[in-house]
């Protein structure tokens, strides 16, 4: 069955059921804003991680028994530099205990010096002797805070749980993924919150500071800011119906696709719970992208409409013809966005997953607002003598600028325009050649430089020699191996070699404090500083050090070695892994197994690995989809070409542009990949399908494409500026990730519409078949449509220039 055939019989049952597809769609929205209103933020620390990935399965295999990634600090800063006072001992005690029953919190891993886990050793008259550094009997008198001042450097963790200069003091904790109360998946939102009320509000004063990192807050921060994202939305929203208003003329015109875009993300919010997803704090911005991909469709829509009205045509019959022209190159681009976005769930990280999932069904969603709603209710817009006048001259404002984009099409200014972008080819290969896999700022880059969180960070790692950014290695040998002298020093040997390694900004090992107690045995001599050769001494040496530490398991089988780093840059955790790798697989023991990696910075290097290994996979699915969806409708390897390589070269210049702005890939950014394909091929399937439509008539490149530039062309200028502006405001957004995306849309949405413009009618010079351009003015008054029906044009009043 012919094309033609099927969207008529298409056209023919929806334009023939107006009544009951607008009642559909009421009732469908109505049940669909209900349902959106049980959406839930739905953040979870296992949702970052790539469970499949070789680090992972470490992460999961020891997660219980040596704690995970999921670590909150608590840093008591003492404003005036000295913790030994009675008053700061006070406030870090009575934190301590609160910190315990925060939901969620595993009371085992909490760490502070007034919990029983962390202890000192020291050698006295009758052997070894030790006890917790804050004695039960303990009393803030003078000699009381020299004892436990004592005991701080008797038990080696002056710079992890104690500042260097006993300035401060760290409370740290794990939390579970799930709230042993109440058996649920654990909320780190209000996490986040019950830190701020319970433990910064009530313990900060004049006297001591309190800054608070981890997971937990960093989403309790990003959903703070999330407010102020909806606000942002309601700017864009009210800055496109504006310009969108201004185009149109109309305010009923206006309405009609700023509703059926709404409608679209009601839909797609709606689905979710309905599927039993929530929406992730990163996957806020997702519905605003839904919401410009639907008003560039609809713009379309709108565009055609009016071209048909400007016929003469009535509301009845511009509707049906607008659907008639659109419903399939349409459909094809709406296709091609949705493959680009199910794409991304190659990598198998569920926050992604959902981000792909959530950003599908909006664009299916926008296939029946925009293709089957938009143009039903544009059937039932009628207009004055007013409108038709006003549209004219607005048309007749534009015909100079559109001739001069006309030139584009001849042969010479294409071979310019051609080969400024084989420049901006080669400049943005060589910029994108140094995208960064992963952060590239310290802290946390989702908030801005200035926001509390990435200043307490700040604040602790000046302060202490460990953060919140840990790799631990685990290292595995046989049953009882930390007697072995010879298993001992070459974990030693490794724990020393990364000591070295830029970046590193402490390690901490098993036998770094056999090293500490050794000595301690001997006197505290520092040539007594090393590891025993005498099993029996070897014994002596770590039996004194508590599986409680994160240090060794319970027959000394595994002892994992933890690297604090400086920051979680992507150089810095791709140097660091690297160092790792190389030392396993040159100088490691044969009885010792070094198995990445635990902590936070083993997350973010599996999941680093996982985006570096599936970004072009992903790129090569999105383009072999679209040139094959584009070869279906065009069956022209020409046509395929003059679409898909401006698509490509915007796609090069993003990379190049991130590279530039110092925009890592990540999972937060890695959505832009698809959607700036998605864009470009909305556009340039647009284009091309109305400019082979001329051409078919037997017109010359410049005469189709300047007919083209007048009706398509004019929709696509109008939402690349109008969408761009809109996504522009984010810029100003508290949040770094909002306005990273700002600056990548907006640049998007810009080059995206320049290319389709410029590149693709030059192209088309050098590609397509070339036609001698008819004598005089050769467009006849009527024409037929792809099914024969005819659609009248109006007399032109000046030779080659577009309909009024």
């Amino acid at each position: 069955m012919k094309k033609g055939s099927i969207t008529r019989r298409l056209e023919n049952l929806i334009f023939g059921a107006r009544i009951w597809i607008i009642a559909f769609f009421v009732v469908l929205t109505v049940l669909m804003a209900w349902s959106a209103t049980h959406l839930r933020i739905d953040a979870g620390f296992a949702k970052l991680l790539p469970l499949k990935h070789e680090y992972m399965q470490t992460f999961v295999e020891y997660e219980r028994e040596f704690g995970g990634a999921n670590r909150i600090l608590i840093a008591l800063i003492a404003k005036d530099g000295d913790i030994f006072t009675p008053e700061f001992f006070g406030t870090l005690e009575q934190a301590t205990a609160d910190v315990f029953f925060i939901p969620g919190v595993d009371r085992a891993q909490v760490s502070s010096i007034f919990t029983p886990n962390v202890r000192f050793t020291e050698v006295v008259e009758d052997g070894i002797s030790g006890g917790n550094v804050v004695p039960a009997d303990f009393q803030p008198t003078t000699e009381g805070l020299e004892q436990v001042r004592q005991n701080i450097l008797k038990a080696g963790i002056l710079g992890r749980l104690v500042a260097g200069d006993f300035s401060g003091a760290i409370i740290s904790a794990q939390l579970l993924d799930v709230d042993p109360i109440t058996g649920e998946r654990l909320d780190y939102i209000a996490v986040g919150r019950l830190l701020e009320e319970q433990i910064r509000a009530p313990y900060q004063s004049d006297t001591v500071d309190v800054h608070i990192i981890g997971f937990a807050k960093v989403v309790s921060d990003i959903a703070e800011g999330a407010t102020r994202i909806v606000l942002f939305f309601f700017v864009a929203l009210a800055i496109t119906s504006v310009l969108v208003f201004f185009y149109t003329r109309s305010f009923r015109l206006t309405l009609v696709p700023i509703g059926c875009s709404l409608i679209a993300v009601i839909w797609q919010l709606g689905l979710l719970p309905l599927l039993g997803y929530g929406i992730d704090p990163m996957g806020l911005l997702v519905p605003f992208l839904i919401f410009a991909i639907a008003v560039s469709h609809g713009v379309q829509m709108i565009t055609a409409n009016t071209a048909a009205l400007r016929t003469g045509a009535s509301a009845m019959d511009a509707a049906r013809t607008s659907f008639r022209q659109l419903v399939i190159p349409g459909t094809i681009a709406l296709v091609s966005d949705t493959i680009g976005f199910v794409t991304i769930s190659l990598i198998d990280v569920q926050v992604i997953q959902e981000m792909a999932v959530t950003a599908s069904l909006g664009v299916a969603v926008i296939i029946l607002t925009n293709l089957l709603l938009l143009p039903v209710l544009l059937s039932y817009v009628h207009f004055d003598e007013g409108y038709h006048s006003r549209v004219a001259e607005q048309t007749q404002d534009l015909r100079p600028y559109w001739h001069f984009f006309s030139k584009a099409t001849r042969r010479k200014p294409a071979a310019a325009i051609i080969g400024v972008s084989l420049v901006l080819l080669g400049v943005g290969l060589w910029k994108a050649s140094d995208i960064q896999i992963g952060d590239m700022h310290s802290g946390v880059p989702e908030l801005r430089q200035d926001s509390r969180y990435n200043q307490d960070s700040e604040v602790i790692t000046e302060n202490f020699a460990i953060g919140i950014d840990t790799l631990s290695v685990i290292t595995e040998t046989r049953s009882e191996g930390c007697m072995d002298y010879d298993i001992m020093t070459n974990i030693d040997y490794f724990a020393w070699h990364m000591q070295n390694v830029e970046g590193v900004q402490s390690v901490v090992s098993l036998p770094g404090v056999a090293k500490v107690i050794n000595a301690g045995w001997n006197e505290g001599s520092l040539k007594w500083r090393v590891l025993p050769r005498n099993p029996t001494t070897m014994v002596q040496a770590v039996g004194y050090v508590p599986t409680a530490t994160g240090l060794l398991n319970p027959n000394c089988s595994v002892m994992p070695v933890m690297v604090f780093t400086e920051d979680h840059k992507a150089g810095t955790i791709e140097r660091i892994v690297s160092e790792v790798k190389d030392f396993r697989e040159t100088l490691a023991h044969p009885e010792v197994s070094y198995r990445l990696a635990t902590g936070n910075i083993g997350v973010m290097a599996a999941t680093n690995e996982l985006v570096a290994a599936a970004q072009y996979p992903i790129l090569l699915c999105v383009f072999s989809a679209v040139i094959l969806l584009c070869f279906v409708q065009f069956r022209s390897w020409r046509a395929v070409l003059c679409i898909i390589l401006p698509l490509a070269l915007v796609s090069i210049l993003t990379y190049a542009l991130m590279s530039l702005l110092e925009i890592g890939l990540k999972v937060s950014t890695l959505p832009v990949v698809a959607l700036g394909v998605g864009v470009g091929v909305d556009y340039g399937i647009y284009i091309f399908s109305r400019l082979r439509s001329y051409l078919d008539e037997g017109r010359s490149l410049e005469n189709a494409y300047l007919h083209t530039l007048a009706i398509t062309g004019n929709g696509v200028a109008f939402t690349g500026v109008t969408l761009a502006i809109g996504v522009a405001t984010w810029i100003f957004s508290p949040l770094k990730f909002q306005a990273d995306m700002g600056i990548l849309l907006t640049f998007l949405f810009i080059v995206n519409m320049l290319g389709a413009l410029f590149l693709l009618p030059a192209l088309a010079a050098w590609l397509l078949p070339h036609r001698e351009k008819p004598s005089g003015c050769s467009i006849p008054k009527h024409r037929g449509d792809q099914d024969g029906a005819k659609t009248r044009h109006p007399p032109l009043n000046t030779k080659d220039s577009p309909p009024l």
